[in-house]
């Protein structure tokens, strides 16, 4: 049983993800690029997608976070510095912000896309792995199956419209029974592993440099045993 879609592999290694090409809206500036593996409610989609080449974009139509698998892109934004990524760095780009994309050889990258009509947050916010962390709410007790967890989250980046966070996360090791996961979730995860249990008792083990996508409502356990950190953007779904 799926309950988690992989996204990339940090080895290369083939995913069993199904990926279809299309566009993530009709004015998508890299359709003819992007792999959808997910879309489902509140106008959200997950998958991979690559770039070569420059490109203006005079309003970036949806929220989009990316994390670069391969290659540099560097994402402009007037006035403002430019934001190089390369392996493992990545970035949201808000709904609404006026940018230049430029890859100057091949860049492959993972990417949770999400609608949004009126965006509360322009901009490009990057990433990062060396966080400001703050103490963040550990599983409920009546999910764990061991001790509670030491959890830490850096959250940089909020468009209510959308109902959509991003940021940084880590804790130390936890065991949490199966159940059906609260929100939309990508992850990257930076460091540590984890295996995810289904209900049928198939396991999915992922670590540094994989990327994956959890649905809302997904049927899903955690177990790690080091410190995990990931990239995460998560989204609220009404039932």
């Amino acid at each position: 049983m799926t309950v988690a879609l992989v996204l990339h592999r940090a080895d290369g290694a083939p995913v069993s993800t199904a990926f279809r090409r299309a566009a993530f809206g009709k004015d998508d500036p890299i359709a003819r690029n992007r792999e959808i593996a997910w879309e489902g409610p509140g106008a959200m989609s997950a998958g991979r997608a690559s770039f070569i080449g420059e490109l203006d974009v005079a309003r970036f139509p949806h929220i989009e976070t990316l994390v670069v698998v391969e290659g540099e892109l560097t994402l402009t934004v007037a006035t403002e510095a430019p934001l190089v990524l390369g392996p493992r760095a990545g970035a949201v780009i808000g709904c609404g912000t006026a940018l230049h994309i430029q890859a100057a050889s091949h860049t492959r990258f993972v990417f949770c896309a999400a609608a949004c009509e009126r965006p509360t947050r322009r901009g490009v916010t990057a990433l990062r792995a060396e966080a400001d962390f703050k103490p963040s709410s550990p599983p409920p007790a009546e999910t764990l199956l061991g001790p509670t967890p030491q959890c830490r989250s850096d959250n940089v980046f909020t468009d209510d419209a959308a109902q959509v966070l991003a940021g940084t996360w880590d804790s130390t090791p936890y065991h949490r029974i199966v159940r059906a996961h609260r929100l939309n979730e990508f992850i990257f995860l930076l460091a540590g592993s984890v295996r995810f249990a289904a209900p049928d008792g198939s396991v999915l083990s992922a670590g540094a440099g994989d990327s994956l996508f959890v649905p809302q409502g997904a049927p899903i356990g955690w177990e790690s045993s080091d410190r995990v950190a990931k990239f995460y953007v998560c989204q609220s779904v009404p039932a």
